[in-house]
């Protein structure tokens, strides 16, 4: 069991958690994930390492609790222990000096996107970040991408905050001032994903897409987070979770991710129940 050391809501139904994890913290890259488990009763859930810390032997995770495990991940506090952990997995995210990059996060992808953000500044590149999410109190880690971007433009669907529109409404400004980006990162729900990444690759950007399927194990045994990626059958956990934008069979993807949309509705409608009945 892993304690966790610090607990933080960032914005409605989103936490940071910070736990005791040295031996992943010494491995993680930017990009990887981990499998967590609140209790002995819940289902597994892939979360990407949002931060860490070599030293001092610790690595943050940030969700939101919209299922019923995430749910019960929310409701642990500090001191207590996520029942198990494992990671890190996936591959890194290739991190090289591109020239100018070009960050995209939407909603709780703004976590994962970070530690890319970071590690690209670290190699050189001129970021810049775009971040976006429906309302302003949806909004993570502005203040944490500022530091780590050259430049930061933030959107919200309602006007709330920043610009008002989608993080692909900034994008196309940027592109008709004449701006020219030499690689590309795109993390956020799919939809943001699917309608961003066909203006990046169309004018011209190497893009990459951390893809978030249904994933079970993480290991590649289930075969669950299948994807297809320029014809092929591609596992997320262990080819991925990043993948070329230009490739990604976006429909049959959004399709797989409604397939079970009703029954985790119904375990999370459970889950609260159950809360009730104890209280």
């Amino acid at each position: 069991m892993t304690q966790i050391l610090k607990k933080e809501q960032l914005s409605e139904q989103v936490y940071r958690f910070r736990i005791d994890a040295p031996h992943i913290a010494k491995r993680r890259k930017a990009g990887q994930f981990i499998m967590v488990r609140a209790n002995n009763h819940s289902e597994r859930l892939p979360l990407t390492i949002a931060n860490a810390s070599k030293d001092d032997g610790w690595i943050e995770i940030i969700f939101q609790t919209i299922g019923a495990s995430t749910t019960e991940l929310g409701l642990l506090n500090e001191g207590e222990h996520v029942s198990d952990l494992a990671g890190p997995l996936g591959k890194p995210t290739h991190i090289e000096n591109f020239g100018r990059a070009l960050c995209i996060g939407g909603g709780v992808g703004i976590a994962p996107l970070y530690p890319i953000v970071t590690a690209l500044k670290e190699a050189g590149n001129d970021v810049s970040t775009i971040i976006g999410a429906r309302n302003k109190g949806l909004l993570i880690l502005e203040q944490e991408m500022q530091a780590q971007s050259h430049k930061l433009f933030v959107a919200t669907d309602d006007g709330s905050y920043g610009q008002k529109g989608f993080v692909s409404d900034i994008f196309k400004q940027l592109l008709a001032e004449g701006q020219k980006f030499d690689f590309c990162v795109v993390i956020g729900p799919a939809p943001m994903m699917k309608a961003t990444t066909v203006l990046t690759v169309g004018a011209g950007i190497k893009t990459f897409a951390s893809l978030n399927p249904i994933m079970i194990d993480g290991t590649g045994m289930c075969g669950g987070c299948r994807v297809t990626v320029f014809g092929e059958t591609k596992f997320a956990c262990v080819d991925g979770p990043e993948f070329d934008a230009a490739g990604i069979d976006w429909d049959s993807m959004l399709k797989r991710l409604g397939s079970y949309r009703e029954f985790e509705q119904k375990a999370k409608d459970k889950h609260i129940c159950q809360l009730g009945t104890e209280q």
